[in-house]
């Protein structure tokens, strides 16, 4: 793809969890050196480029030890929790940049904004929270869990209970500004991770929220409002497929909005995994009229050059 671009690239907190058996801090440094090493190569080739993380078993790790020490230290809220990750993921990322940076003897600054997102207080998700976080719980321990600390509980899948938070949708960036500041300053900047921390406005205060943001949906609204040029959204796949995992899967290669909202409303992609990445492009692209890519951290130049990826056209 010719030209330099401004590229929102949103990465999934499991590309961090390569080994569900590994999961030290070291692991999880290494994993994001090696999503680092694909970044860098679009900076050298001349992109600017935002990067928006996940966070999802790394909050569902903090809740885990805050359960387990709940007799000698507080609790952390909700959205302390996407605060600490924004700030220890960012540090991976940022150290994982400088040094892949160092080794193709470039220096090129990096920077983790801590991202607070405003969502509205009557989105419906408050009234009908639906997104599981956490550690499983048998039904004794949820039932408590819901009668002294108030918490919405589900059962999850025959696994157990667990509970579930507001997942609201985002609606403004406070940091928007400072970001686009840096970006015009030669920042590759790390933003909105964990989707944002969640904030209501009410009377020209933020109000901290227990809820959680689709990072999806946080980098489409991310870049749009910074004027990207793309959006692009790392996966643990290549391509784009419809029946995806049957015999007569099929490999999207460009695709418009339009086949792309029909492939959707036909239930091709699974709620909580693809399909919020093809809801956030779709936004996107919609809105912009600019081009969209799917594909895996090891094929991101490959597919701004065309060659492979899921590419999302309006027309």
């Amino acid at each position: 793809m010719e030209g330099t671009k401004l590229i929102v690239i949103a990465i999934g907190g499991n590309s961090l969890i390569e080994d569900p058996k590994n999961v030290t801090v070291y692991a999880q440094e290494e994993a994001a050196r090696k999503t680092c090493s694909h970044i860098v190569k679009l900076i050298k080739a001349g992109h600017k480029v935002v990067i928006v993380h996940g966070n999802g078993p790394q909050v569902g790790y903090i809740l885990r030890r805050a359960e387990i020490a709940k007799e000698v230290l507080h609790t952390v809220p909700l959205d302390s929790c996407v605060a600490d990750t924004q700030g220890a993921i960012g540090y991976n990322l940022q150290m994982g940049m400088y040094n892949e940076f160092a080794k193709l003897g470039m220096k090129s600054p990096v920077a983790t904004v801590v991202t607070q997102v405003v969502v509205d207080k009557n989105d419906p998700s408050f009234s009908r929270p639906t997104k599981p976080i956490g550690s499983f719980m048998n039904e004794a321990d949820a039932l408590e869990q819901r009668d002294k600390a108030g918490w919405s509980i589900m059962e999850d899948a025959g696994r157990g209970f667990r509970r579930v938070v507001p997942s609201p949708r985002p609606q403004r960036i406070i940091e928007e500004d400072s970001i686009k500041a840096m970006i015009k300053d030669g920042v590759t900047v790390i933003a909105a991770g964990g989707g944002g921390i969640p904030v209501t406005e009410e009377d020209g205060l933020l109000m901290p929220q227990e809820a959680v943001i689709d990072k999806d949906f946080a980098a489409a609204l991310l870049a749009k409002s910074i004027g990207a040029d793309m959006l692009v959204i790392s996966t643990a796949v290549e391509k784009v497929y419809t029946n995806f995992g049957k015999a007569d899967q099929r490999a999207l290669n460009e695709v418009n909005i339009e086949e792309l909202k029909e492939l959707v409303t036909e239930g091709h992609f699974a709620p909580g995994s693809m399909l919020p990445k093809i809801q956030a492009i779709i936004d996107f692209v919609e809105i912009t009229g600019n081009r969209g890519l799917i594909t895996d951290p090891a094929h991101l130049s490959e597919g701004l050059d065309g060659k492979t990826g899921t590419h999302i056209v309006r027309e």
